[in-house]
C-alpha cells in the first residue's frame, strides 16, 4: 500500500542520489579494506535510514511493506553492503520486537533503534540449526526470576557491532519442536555474552557477520520477547515473512545495476567492426534479464501488497525470496558473461556484484527449503483455494 505517492517519490529520488553519489564511488574501497567508513554510516542516520519501518510512534517512517519494498529497489542498486549497515535496524533485527515486544520493550528499544544509536541484530542460525531452525541447541534455563542462556549463535549478520540482540534459545527442554523456543532482547555488555570478529567472506565485505557467544549469560524475565515464554519461533516467522519480501526487493536493485552496466558495455565494446550488443545472442541476455527483473518486482510488489491488506504471505512470501534470488543470480552470470573475461578481473562492478549477490540464495532460507516450503503449502491448499488466490491476484 503507498499511501502517498508524491512523498514517497521524493524520498526515493533523495535515496537515488545518495546510492549514485555517495555509495556507489565507495564499492571498491569498501571491497579492498571490509570497512563501511563511519562518515557514511552517520549521513545514513542522517537520512533516517535506520528506522524506515519502525512506526512513526516510536521514532521511525512507519512505512507500509509495500513503500519499503520500493526503497529496497533504489538502495540496494548499490553494494548490498550499504543496505545491511541499517538493515539489522529497519529489517530482521527490529521486525520481531515490533510484532511481539511489550510496549515497554518497544519504548526502551525502538525509538534508538530507530535513530541508528544502537544497531541490533537476530541470533537464530546456529552451528546445528540452519535450514532447520527448530533444531536449537542454546539453552535458556530459569533461574528464579532470571534466565540463564549457554550456547552460540553463527553467520550473524552485524553481530560484530551489535548493540542489541534478538537471541532464540529453548526454554523447554521437554519440547524438542517451535513451542519450546523462546526469544530474549540481549544487550551488548551483558555479563555472558561475547560476541567473534567477522568472517572474512566471498562477498558483501564491509558487512560484518560473526558469531555470538553466550556463556552462563543471566538476563532478567523481562528480556523475554513479548514476556511470555514459548513464543519466539512464532516472533521468528513473522520477522522472516516479511524479511523475505524485503530481501526479494533487495535482488531487484543489484539486478536493475548489472542490467545497466551489462548495457553501457554492451554497446561500448566492438568485436567484428561493431558493437557487441547488436549481435543477437548478447541480445538475447539483455532481453532474458529485463524480463527476469520485470517478473520479480511484480511479483515482489504484489506479495507486500497483500501483507499490508492483512493477507497471509507465508507462501508468497517463500516465493518472493525464491524466485528473486534465483532471478538476480542468474542475471548476475549474463552480466559477467556480457562483459567476457574483463567481467572476471577484481575492482570490476560486475566482478564484485557477481560474489555479492551469491549469498541472497543462501540467507533468510535456501532455495532448496523455499520449495520445499512451498511444495508443501501448496499440496495442503485445495485445489479452489489455490485457483481463487491466482485469481484474486490477477485481478489487483
Amino acid at each position: 500500500m503507498i499511501r502517498d505517492a508524491a512523498r514517497l517519490n521524493r524520498l526515493l529520488t533523495q535515496l537515488y542520489r545518495f546510492v549514485q553519489d555517495e555509495c556507489i564511488p565507495l564499492e571498491a574501497q569498501i571491497d579492498r579494506t571490509d570497512v563501511l567508513p563511519e562518515a557514511l554510516v552517520a549521513r545514513m542516520r542522517e537520512l533516517g535510514l535506520f528506522g524506515h519501518s519502525i512506526p512513526e510512534a516510536y521514532g521511525g517512517s512507519g512505512l507500509t511493506t509495500e513503500e519499503l519494498a520500493c526503497v529496497n529497489m533504489v538502495v540496494s542498486q548499490a553494494a548490498p553492503t550499504f543496505r545491511a549497515r541499517f538493515g539489522g535496524n529497519t529489517g530482521i533485527g527490529s521486525e520481531a520486537l515490533i510484532a511481539d515486544g511489550t510496549e515497554e520493550q518497544k519504548r526502551r528499544y525502538l525509538p534508538r533503534l530507530a535513530s541508528g544509536e544502537i544497531t541490533g541484530c537476530f541470533a537464530l542460525t546456529e552451528p546445528d540449526a540452519g535450514s532447520d531452525a527448530t533444531a536449537l541447541a542454546t539453552m535458556a534455563r530459569r533461574d528464579g526470576n532470571d534466565y540463564v542462556l549457554d550456547g552460540s549463535k553463527r553467520y550473524i549478520t552485524n553481530a560484530p557491532i551489535a548493540d542489541l540482540f534478538t537471541v532464540f534459545a529453548r526454554t523447554n527442554p521437554d519440547d524438542p519442536g517451535a513451542g519450546g523456543i523462546s526469544a530474549f532482547l540481549i544487550e551488548r555488555g551483558t555479563p555472558g555474552l561475547a560476541t567473534s570478529e567477522g568472517y572474512r567472506m566471498m562477498g558483501q565485505r564491509g558487512s560484518p557477520v560473526g558469531e555470538v557467544l553466550l556463556q552462563n549469560c543471566r538476563v532478567s524475565a523481562s528480556a523475554v520477547l513479548g514476556g511470555e515464554p514459548g513464543r519466539g519461533f512464532k516472533s521468528a516467522m513473522k520477522a522472516l515473512n516479511k524479511q523475505r519480501i524485503n530481501l526479494a526487493g533487495l535482488c531487484v536493485g543489484p539486478a536493475i545495476r548489472l542490467l545497466d552496466e551489462m548495457l553501457a558495455y554492451a554497446k561500448a565494446r566492438e568485436q567484428f567492426g561493431k558493437p557487441i550488443a547488436e549481435f543477437q545472442l548478447v541480445q538475447q541476455l539483455i532481453a532474458q534479464s529485463n524480463t527476469d527483473i520485470h517478473a520479480a518486482r511484480a511479483l515482489v510488489l504484489q506479495t507486500a501488497r497483500a501483507r499490508d491488506r492483512g493477507e497471509d504471505v507465508t507462501m508468497a512470501a517463500s516465493m518472493c525470496k525464491l524466485f528473486a534470488s534465483e532471478m538476480c543470480g542468474r542475471v548476475a552470470d549474463r552480466a559477467v558473461q556480457v562483459y567476457g573475461g574483463a567481467g572476471y578481473i577484481a575492482d570490476n562492478p560486475v566482478e564484485r556484484l557477481y560474489r555479492d549477490v551469491r549469498l541472497f540464495r543462501l540467507y533468510e532460507g535456501t532455495s532448496q527449503i523455499h520449495e520445499i516450503n512451498i511444495a508443501k503449502q501448496t499440496l495442503r491448499a485445495p485445489l479452489h483455494d489455490v485457483r481463487d488466490h491466482q485469481l484474486h491476484q490477477s485481478a489487483e
